[in-house]
């Protein structure tokens, strides 16, 4: 696979375009909205634009790409017609791949009715250029040897890519952040902990091991010579209580509004731009420090 169409381009796609093309790889990217290219373009950054080019259609796109990574919006009606023209324009071999956060291929894989054995969720994590993950998800009718394809492909790109046996909405990783997110807005609603306290709880605690092992391989660290066997054996059940008084919360408007004030009052005087390069920059020392330890998972 030597070129691959971007289709949409917003902060998703225009993280895939920068992937792409740093892996050497042609890009040709399409969105519909008034000043898309402009805003990829400037995106890039150090990308190599040399190998980027930008098309009004889909279907262009689409016809001439080995492999099509869609980003469009998370509503089905969207994604239907744009995956019946993708169906109807890329070849019957070419993977059409979508980086939907939730929702389910099947569903994707209605707008395809020529070739719905193509379709699989390849979706990432934000900044796609820099995160790892690639969740690998196949719908009902997705043919085995197109996500053994997808896999290779991702991993050809440097991603880390898993296979989900079976499709459930939010995939895996959202779905551990809805878990999190549930408890943590909960928390604010409670009155327990502020939201910048709730961000320093899992930034300079659990989230800096969460880096580095998942969260059974975290488990097993700390249960000693024991190993997970141990920590399920001595607490599993005050494990199990605190599951029990977990908070099932409800996004009212003024749990919103308390949360977003909490944000704004974390981050007041914060320089938007700044934080998010800081945050990168963060990101490539972690990636390069896992990758010099040949014994990490």
């Amino acid at each position: 696979m030597t070129t691959v169409a971007i289709v949409g381009t917003g902060v998703i796609g225009a993280g895939w375009a920068t992937l792409f093309l740093g892996q050497g790889l042609d890009v040709i990217a399409t969105d519909p909205a008034p000043g898309a290219e402009e805003r990829l373009r400037s995106a890039l950054g150090d990308a190599r634009t040399d190998r980027l080019r930008f098309v009004a259609d889909a279907g262009e796109a689409a016809a001439a790409a080995d492999f099509v990574q869609e980003n469009g919006p998370e509503r089905e009606d969207v994604k239907h017609a744009l995956f019946a023209v993708l169906d109807e324009a890329a070849r019957p071999d070419v993977i059409l791949a979508s980086s939907s956060s939730g929702l389910l291929p099947s569903v994707i894989a209605r707008g395809c009715p020529r070739h719905p054995e193509r379709v699989v969720v390849g979706h990432p994590f934000n900044p796609p250029h820099l995160i790892p993950l690639v969740e690998v998800v196949p719908g009902r009718e997705t043919a085995p040897e197109v996500v053994d394809r997808a896999m290779a492909f991702y991993s050809s790109v440097g991603k880390r890519p898993i296979r989900l046996t079976r499709e459930v909405p939010g995939h895996v990783a959202n779905r551990l952040q809805a878990a999190l997110w549930q408890e943590a807005y909960s928390l604010v609603e409670r009155g327990v902990a502020t939201v910048a306290d709730i961000d320093a709880a899992i930034a300079h605690g659990p989230g800096l091991r969460w880096a580095v092992l998942g969260p059974f391989a975290n488990q097993h660290l700390s249960g000693g010579a024991g190993g997970l066997a141990h920590v399920l054996r001595h607490l599993g059940p005050p494990t199990e209580q605190w599951w029990r008084d977990l908070g099932r919360v409800h996004l009212t408007p003024e749990l919103a509004e308390s949360l977003v004030a909490g944000v704004d009052a974390e981050l007041a005087g914060t320089d938007h731009d700044r934080l998010v390069a800081a945050r990168d920059a963060v990101l490539d020392q972690l990636l390069a420090a896992k990758a010099a330890q040949p014994d990490l998972p």
